[in-house]
């Protein structure tokens, strides 16, 4: 494996880390509506463990609600059970055609809470961000003790992994930023 291998596996797996603390972080709630906040549950669809995003539309008609549409309105029972028995605590609201999750202000614990799971998740990606850049040196060692690299592209190697460490940890500062911002704002 060369040194431009390394880099760029190196530069992948950053990337998924920092894909998933974003895909994570759309999940957390603000005091604004959004569709990604139902999008992790699942409905008990004819047996079948089914996203909400597979069986409905989903929109936002005003900045606090959102609106769910089923395809087919006969999961409207169960799609409502499922928002219930979530970890979102909004209370559906059904007219026969669709459902109606409108977002109650967040309360300034409720806010603290919140910015503070946005801060474990981004946390634990900077983790999984340094985790890589070790497999990535060690790596790096093993080719230089097998005669691959010589000591100098070794050097440039684990400065090349660290600046992309670096930089992938100043993305997921960023989402952080922005979320914890979103989450705090009245």
């Amino acid at each position: 494996m060369t040194s431009q291998a390394i880099v760029k596996e190196t530069k992948d797996k950053m990337e998924k880390a920092v894909h998933h603390v974003a895909d994570q972080l759309k999940t957390i709630r603000t005091s604004r509506a959004s569709p990604a906040l139902v999008d992790n549950i699942r409905v008990d669809y004819y047996g079948q463990m089914t996203p909400i995003s597979q069986m409905a539309q989903i929109s936002i008609p005003e900045p606090r609600q959102i609106m769910i549409k089923p395809f087919d309105g006969s999961a409207l029972q169960e799609i409502s059970k499922a928002i219930q028995k979530s970890d979102l605590g909004i209370q559906p609201q059904s007219d026969g055609k669709v459902l109606r999750l409108t977002m109650p202000p967040l309360s300034g614990d409720q806010r603290k809470k919140y910015a503070a799971r946005v801060k474990e998740l981004c946390e634990e990606a900077k983790i999984a961000l340094r985790n890589v850049r070790r497999d990535q040196n060690k790596h790096a060692d093993q080719l230089w003790k097998d005669g691959d690299l010589t000591e100098d592209e070794n050097k440039k190697l684990h400065e090349d992994i660290q600046k992309l460490l670096k930089e992938h940890e100043d993305k997921v500062q960023q989402h952080q930023d922005k979320k914890t911002a979103e989450v705090m704002e009245v």
